[in-house]
């Protein structure tokens, strides 16, 4: 299969991403993943803002990845951390951008998954049973699970992972007694574990970094030979100036500098509509 066949990798982590990435990455690629869940990686932030994530998605998930090679002892690690986002293309709904990551330090390489898409993330304030058991079916409650605080979502209290109804009804009664305002604040849980729209695109971006795992550079055939970046300036069919469509993609290696440009199979201009010329 490659490099990767019957290496052990580490996954450090506390919330089930081990069910949506270890039978994959074995499939795919031959690696064999070990769990371990030695560290707790909410002290590397929380999604509830009781502890804030320094750094980038990208910093987080190699914190982790380093972390888990240390306690199991293996030269591969593998990571995720996830992002929630306003959506690429109009920023106003809520979207989950996850990365998987893999180090290797037998070939000094940084090999990177990644997924977005739309994420179930709903919140509201709520002073009324009956608005929230409304909120909750829409927030795709008990399958996602939900949090619940006092007064507003910075409040230092919560009581997380919330998933039946006589919980939520007690979790919320509790709220509103402890409430500053007599509000609640409810929040979908954004662990991976308790919501499986984010579990999904967590195995999708693990299937992203699968495959790049087993793309070699054609030159020096180490893994992780991928898209690094678009040519963009498909001429617009109206004026003929150059556009943001794509006309390319720019493959190129981790290590060494070999790279190949690949046509896109697009239309030979691009529609008026798409030029800032002719549509400002």
């Amino acid at each position: 299969m490659g490099i990767f066949s019957h290496r052990i990798a580490s996954l450090l982590t506390k919330h089930g991403k081990e069910a949506v990435m270890t039978p994959d990455l074995l499939a795919l690629t031959g690696c064999d993943v070990k769990h371990t869940d030695a560290y707790d990686t909410d002290q590397l932030g929380t999604f509830t803002r009781e502890i804030p994530r320094h750094g980038t998605q990208l910093d987080a998930a190699r914190k982790k990845a380093l972390m888990g090679m240390k306690l199991l002892n293996t030269d591969l690690g593998i990571a995720n951390e996830g992002a929630f986002v306003g959506d690429p293309y109009t920023g106003m709904l809520p979207w989950n951008n996850e990365v998987v990551m893999l180090i290797d330090q037998l070939h000094q390489i940084e090999i990177i998954g990644f997924s977005g898409a739309p994420a179930q993330s709903a919140s509201g304030y709520f002073s009324h049973w009956e608005e929230l058991e409304a909120f909750a079916e829409t927030a795709l409650f008990p399958s996602h699970h939900l949090v619940i605080k006092p007064t507003d979502e910075h409040h230092p209290e919560s009581i997380k992972g919330i998933y039946d109804l006589s919980a939520l009804q007690e979790a919320f009664q509790w709220a509103i007694a402890q409430s500053s305002t007599g509000v609640a604040f409810v929040e979908n849980d954004l662990r991976a574990f308790a919501n499986p729209t984010r579990m999904e695109n967590i195995h999708k971006a693990t299937v992203d970094l699968a495959n790049k795992m087993n793309s070699a550079c054609p030159q020096c055939q180490t893994p992780g030979y991928w898209v690094k970046d678009i040519q963009r300036g498909l001429p617009c069919n109206a004026c003929g100036l150059p556009t943001e469509q794509a006309i390319a993609k720019i493959w190129g290696c981790l290590k060494c500098t070999h790279q190949e440009t690949e046509g896109m199979k697009v239309l030979q201009f691009a529609d008026p509509s798409k030029c800032s010329y002719c549509n400002p």
